[in-house]
């Protein structure tokens, strides 16, 4: 109930937005609205306010909606009501009409996010754990321990970073636009500030995923290699553990943090059988040292060393909180970012860079809005504005029956003095009618796929 809840909720708000953004700029360049409609098919719901024209409407199929304009493309109209049709007004008028709806879906985003920045998120603080060999992180000199400063794309500024969040989306940005990340770092055991070059510009074909943050070896914020909860008869009971001990070597090798205590446990498998070391921990103000054998477990065809008992502490968490004006530029910084990348990632889909497995349909999206209205009503803000910047981006594009296929005959309008005829206008309209139904489906075909696999 949730999951359908949050996700018609999601589905008539955004909707309406965009519609009211139609609306509102028809009824301020002068033009007769005739119905406003959240949803197509059967009316279910229906009413026109008090001096007004325009009748409001609720459908049955809340997937969609419409703006009706007195239009004489469409049907007659009186000769006194001309003036109020849409095809009558000038070009700017009628440009400036089929661009209120994406933009009013723009808007809201930034309000969403503003809001969000207003209220207040905890998030992960950004300390790094320890970055596998190999990965981008490790060549980079990062060791794990050391907390963000600032960060920042080749050739821009560096900006400070309050969470671990906005560390991934930095990391996001680089290997979607081809670019470095830049770091700086402070080693929480050392003291000192260094500078970090991620070359994730190498990453440019890698999609925004978890692989993706796997290569570059930023997976998880840090979190304390301290034990939780051990299992009944598990090898930490065994071997004398106790909750709250911290961990602070496996034999000769120092732990930097859980992953890291994770991994060594994991990889105590040696031919076939489970190897015992020496730990080194922290109970109490006071060092000991246990002899530990993780019992040996098969997953799939490999075998591991499993300890028995819950590893690692919550990350450190900060709250990231803005003031009036920083939350509103927030708001605005989140939403041109978003629009960027959505657009960037498009092209990449577009010339086979990036799979068309990126494409999220209804089902997924109701997923989405379920799990994040879960999670409370700042994450379900920042659902909403994700998918309404989504829907604003969308309907700018230049396809036909979109907002920014219209557009695209304006600029056709403005540009040489003449409309497009209305046998292109038909021809153009199929084949984005053809686009936009592959598109659906391969959103489709994508969430069953992830719903199934």
């Amino acid at each position: 109930m949730l999951t359908m809840g949050s996700f018609l909720l999601a589905l008539v708000l955004l909707i309406a937005v965009h519609e009211y953004g139609h609306y509102r700029m028809a009824v301020a360049c002068g033009v007769k609205v005739v119905r406003f409609s959240i949803g197509f098919g059967k009316v279910l719901c229906a009413w026109t306010p008090k001096g007004s024209s325009t009748e409001f409407v609720i459908s049955a199929f809340p997937l969609g909606g419409y703006v009706k304009m007195l239009d004489e493309r469409e049907e007659s109209v009186a000769l006194e009501e001309r003036h109020l049709a849409f095809n009558t007004q000038p070009l700017m008028s009628r440009a400036a009409i089929v661009a209120a709806g994406p933009l009013a879906n723009l808007v809201l985003a930034v309000a969403l996010y503003s809001l969000v920045s207003w209220i207040g998120v905890d998030q992960a603080a950004p300390i790094l754990a320890q970055p596998s060999q190999g990965t981008v992180a490790a060549q980079a000199g990062l060791i794990g321990g050391e907390r963000l400063l600032k960060a920042g794309l080749d050739g821009s500024e560096l900006q400070e970073v309050e969470s671990f969040e906005r560390l991934r989306w930095y990391l996001t940005q680089g290997a979607v636009e081809g670019l470095n990340v830049r770091l700086v770092a402070k080693s929480t055991s050392m003291g000192q500030e260094r500078e970090f070059l991620l070359k994730t510009s190498a990453l440019k074909a890698m999609e925004p995923n978890a692989e993706l943050f796997a290569t570059i070896g930023i997976t998880s914020p840090y979190s304390r290699p301290v034990l939780g909860e051990l299992l009944v008869g598990g090898a930490a009971e065994k071997a004398g553990l106790l909750r709250d001990d911290v961990v602070l070597a496996v034999g000769a090798t120092p732990v930097v943090d859980a992953k890291h205590l994770r991994q060594l446990i994991k990889s105590s498998v040696v031919d076939g059988e489970v190897v015992s070391a020496q730990w080194r921990i922290e109970r109490n103000n006071s060092v000991l040292e246990l002899s530990v054998k993780p019992e040996l477990k098969r997953e799939g065809e490999i075998l591991l060393g499993k300890l028995g008992a819950y590893v690692g502490a919550r990350p450190e968490v900060v709250l990231v909180q803005y003031g009036a004006l920083g939350g509103l530029w927030r708001g605005v910084e989140q939403t041109w970012e978003v629009s960027s990348l959505t657009l960037k990632m498009m092209g990449k889909m577009v010339i086979g860079e990036a799979s068309l497995k990126n494409l999220s349909g209804p089902l997924s999206i109701a997923e989405y809005a379920g799990k994040s209205a879960d999670l409370g009503l700042t994450s379900y803000l920042v659902f909403l504005a994700l998918i309404s910047v989504s829907l604003g981006v969308l309907n700018l594009l230049p396809l036909p029956v979109l907002d920014g296929g219209h557009l695209m005959y304006y600029l056709w309008e403005g540009a040489t003095g003449q409309t497009v005829s209305e046998v292109w206008i038909a021809r153009l309209q199929q084949v984005g009618m053809l686009f936009i139904f592959a598109l659906m489906l391969t959103a489709l075909f994508n969430d069953l796929t992830r719903l199934l696999g």
